[in-house]
C-alpha cells in the first residue's frame, strides 16, 4: 500500500470531533477506569515509568496527568551544548531551509511563511537558515524544553488540520507541518531570533506553555496573536536552557527554525534516529553546515 492510500481514511474522519472528544476523555477523572487505560498503555508502547517522579500509575487521577509526567530529577543530565535537543523523539528531518523551503519528506516540502502561519516578515529572516523537526511518538516524554536560553517575543495560535503525525503520514500528507495545528513561539537569544514550533495532531487535546497555560482550546478559524514586550507591568518572559517550556496533551510533533549562520547539527544525527532531551543537537562553528 502506498503512503498516500494508507492516509486516504484521515481525510475522511471527523479529525476535530475526534480530537476533542479524546481531550475530553483524557481530561476526566475516571477513578479505576483511568488506572486501567494508563496500565494498557504502558504496556501497549512500553513506557518506561521507571524515569517519571511518579511511577505510581494508579496515584494519576487522569490521563493526561500521566500523559504529561514529569521525569526524575537528572533523568535527562543537559550536555555542555550551545543547543540541546529540547524533547524525547524521533529525527523526522533536519538540515538546511532552501531558500525559504523545508524538507519534510521525498517530494514534500513546506514553507516557512506557511508553517509560522503567514507572516511573510517573520519567517524571512530564517531564510536560508537551518530547521529540525523531532516526532515524539506515544511513548516519549511529552514535555517540551529551551535549546538554549531565550527571551520570549511572541506566540501565534494557527488553526488547521488534525491528521496524525508520524513518517508514514509525513510522506502521505503534502505540507503536513504547516497544515495542521500549531503553536508558534518566537524566541530572542544571544545567536539571535529562533522559533519552536508546536505541532498538533489528530487526538491531540491540546498544547500549553508554562507562561501562559493551555492555548488550544479554544479553537477557531482564526490566527490569534500574543506579544511579550517587557515593561513594569509585563515582566520579560525569560527562559534558561533545559527549562521546560510547554507540553502536548497527547502525541505530535515540533518544529525548531533558526537564522542563516555557522550552524552544525549534531554529527550523529541522522533521518529516523531516536533522540533525548538534553542531548547535543547542534554548535555554532565555522566551516559548512553538516
Amino acid at each position: 500500500m502506498s503512503d498516500r492510500s494508507a492516509v486516504l481514511p484521515q481525510y475522511l474522519i471527523p479529525k476535530q470531533a475526534l480530537t476533542a472528544f479524546a481531550g475530553y476523555v483524557a481530561g476526566r477523572e475516571r477513578g479505576w477506569v483511568t488506572t486501567e487505560i494508563i496500565r494498557r498503555f504502558v504496556a501497549k508502547y512500553q513506557v518506561n515509568m521507571g524515569e517519571a517522579l511518579n511511577s505510581d500509575i494508579a496515584s494519576y487521577p487522569t490521563f493526561n496527568d500521566f500523559f504529561t509526567r514529569a521525569l526524575k530529577p537528572g533523568a535527562r543530565p543537559l550536555a555542555d551544548a550551545e543547543l540541546i535537543c529540547p524533547v524525547d523523539g524521533a529525527i523526522s528531518q533536519f538540515g538546511a531551509i532552501e531558500h525559504d523551503q523545508i524538507f519534510q519528506a521525498k517530494g514534500h516540502r513546506f514553507s516557512t511563511t506557511a508553517v509560522v502561519g503567514g507572516d511573510a516578515t517573520l519567517s524571512a529572516q530564517y531564510q536560508d537558515g537551518s530547521f529540525a523537526t523531532i516526532y515524539l511518538s506515544p511513548k516519549d516524554y511529552h514535555r517540551i524544553h529551551m535549546p538554549c536560553d531565550g527571551r520570549l517575543r511572541r506566540m501565534i495560535y494557527v488553526p488547521g488540520d488534525l491528521f496524525s503525525v508520524n513518517p508514514v503520514t509525513a510522506r502521505g500528507v503534502p505540507g503536513l507541518f504547516a497544515r495542521n495545528e500549531r503553536v508558534v513561539c518566537v524566541f530572542e537569544s544571544a545567536r539571535g531570533p529562533f522559533v519552536l514550533i508546536l505541532v498538533g495532531a489528530t487526538i491531540v487535546g491540546s498544547m500549553a506553555t508554562v507562561w501562559h497555560g493551555v492555548v488550544n482550546p479554544p479553537r477557531g478559524g482564526a490566527v490569534r496573536e500574543w506579544r511579550y514586550p517587557a515593561s513594569a507591568e509585563q515582566p520579560a518572559v525569560e527562559l534558561k536552557q533545559g527549562d521546560e517550556m510547554g507540553r502536548f496533551l497527547l502525541g505530535s510533533t515540533v518544529v525548531l527554525l533558526f537564522p542563516k549562520g555557522p550552524l552544525r547539527f549534531n554529527p550523529e544525527w541522522a533521518a529516523g534516529r531516536g533522540v533525548r532531551l538534553g542531548e547535543v543537537m547542534a554548535s555554532y562553528s565555522t566551516g559548512s553546515q553538516a
